[in-house]
């Protein structure tokens, strides 16, 4: 699945990401954390801040036995975000260029309640 997985997560570009969550192979876990989370992440996005997974907690159980793709608003966050599952043997790749680049892409975010989002 993720043939860029050689050292640590891979990378994919936001419509891989779309295809494979809508193919329900894909988990996509939203990192950014509370105060900043209402805005903009993909629709269906878990959210899980990257304080909780860097504290140890576990996947939620959506993600148990798929891959994990996380995803914040540029993609740092969501690196770090990433390692850490793979870390513990699960896939796990993040969305190349976060949330931004998957609105320039054209593919829906939204806000809190379902609505259309903004990237801030």
């Amino acid at each position: 699945m993720f043939s860029l997985l050689r050292r640590g997560p891979g990378r994919l570009t936001p419509e891989q990401v779309r295809q494979q969550t809508g193919q329900g192979t894909s988990v996509l876990p939203y990192v950014r954390g509370t105060p900043e989370r209402a805005a903009g992440p993909a629709p269906g996005a878990l959210r899980l801040p990257l304080s909780r997974l860097a504290a140890g907690a576990s996947l939620p159980a959506a993600a148990q036995g798929a891959s994990v793709v996380a995803v914040c608003r540029s993609g740092h966050r969501s690196r770090r975000a990433a390692g850490l599952p793979a870390g513990r043997g699960v896939q796990a790749a993040v969305v190349t260029g976060g949330t931004a680049a998957r609105a320039r892409a054209g593919l829906p975010v939204t806000a809190r309640g379902g609505n259309g989002g903004v990237i801030a």
